[in-house]
């Protein structure tokens, strides 16, 4: 049996989809079919035997325009890969049903995937989530809703590929990452705020470690002040984890380095903007503290920018508020 397991958003959404992915591949070779966004995540999960990219013109925050002879491309792709089921993962907001369309017509026999919509002819199986449930799970529920159970022994949690040793990109000792940036700058705490944390961590006697990504560069060697070693634009996603799994405390906001962090098993501080709920897209499986108001006017809008004037859900937390939550992680795990 061949599997087709489709997310095809951000990177963070993507290591989401990884229990179930893992469910999946304890019984079939597993095809993963992602965005350019999340193929970086994609390539790091357990269980994932090749990897499809493909962008939708009916996602991420600038998708392309609908081009006949890439839909064609791509439908040509899948019916010569002969997928026997697929599971279409997608966010509470998301509709699966273009996508199912797409694999109805290169032929996969079996379809299932968790859908408010009718879908017709386009669902085998229909999965309706339970309220409440973290993306993580609404994704596992709905691999078994469709026959894919987890393996006894698997916990569910966040996880990848055993990413390589950093200690030459980290230097020697304990260290607190801060990651500054997020792909919706509705997520980020101000960098005035992240440099003071930064500042006021040094300070109790933290060594700290920045980072970011190739167009954060500015911003990390802003925020790390000359007081933290500063990662922007040196790692990689595999090894950002390696950067991740050996820090003490990560702190973040609701944005991908999140998901990695707890893939690797490392506590969170979540400097997170009630965009969107946290109960379905905190830090998963790992212990952390959540800072930000959680009833700010913004809430559930899933705006990209702050549609209140300040970002007070984020900016009216303080260093000292993250530096009290990076204590209470450290004293928990001790």
């Amino acid at each position: 049996m061949r599997a087709l397991v489709v997310r095809l958003d951000s990177f963070g959404d993507v290591l989401l989809a990884g229990p179930a992915v893992r469910a999946v591949a304890h019984r079939t070779h597993v095809t993963m079919l992602c965005g350019p966004r999340g193929e970086p995540a994609a390539r790091l999960l357990p269980g994932v035997d090749d990897v499809i990219v493909w962008e939708a013109p009916w996602e991420g925050p600038a998708p392309p325009a609908v081009d006949e002879a890439d839909v064609h491309a791509l439908v040509r792709r899948l019916s010569e890969a002969a997928f026997d089921v697929a599971l279409v993962l997608t966010s509470f907001h998301q509709s699966p049903l273009p996508t199912a369309l797409l694999l109805r017509l290169a032929g996969v026999p079996r379809i299932g995937a968790d859908s408010v919509d009718h879908p017709g002819r386009l669902l085998d199986v229909r999965h309706l989530r339970r309220p409440g449930r973290h993306e993580a799970e609404a994704a596992l529920d709905t691999a078994a809703a469709l026959g894919f159970e987890p393996p006894p022994d698997d916990d569910g949690r966040l996880r990848v590929l055993p990413p390589p040793d950093t200690s030459a990109l980290t230097g020697n000792g304990p260290y607190v990452v801060v990651h500054p940036g997020a792909s919706a700058p509705a997520r980020a705490w101000s960098p005035d705020r992240c440099a003071d944390a930064v500042a006021l961590l040094a300070d109790v006697g933290h060594r700290v470690v920045v980072t970011g990504g190739p167009g954060e560069s500015d911003l990390t060697r802003r925020v790390s002040g000359g007081t933290a070693v500063d990662l922007g634009g040196r790692t990689t996603p595999r090894t950002l984890a390696g950067v991740l799994r050996s820090a003490d405390v990560v702190v973040c906001g609701n944005t991908g380095p999140a998901h990695l962090a707890a893939a690797v098993g490392t506590p969170v501080v979540s400097l997170f903007a009630p965009v969107v709920p946290a109960e379905r897209w905190g830090p998963y499986g790992v212990p952390s503290v959540l800072l930000g108001d959680q009833y700010a006017p913004c809430v559930d809008t899933r705006a990209r920018h702050c549609p209140v004037r300040g970002h007070p859900c984020l900016d009216e937390v303080t260093g000292d508020d993250v530096v009290r939550a990076v204590q209470k992680l450290l004293k928990e795990s001790t």
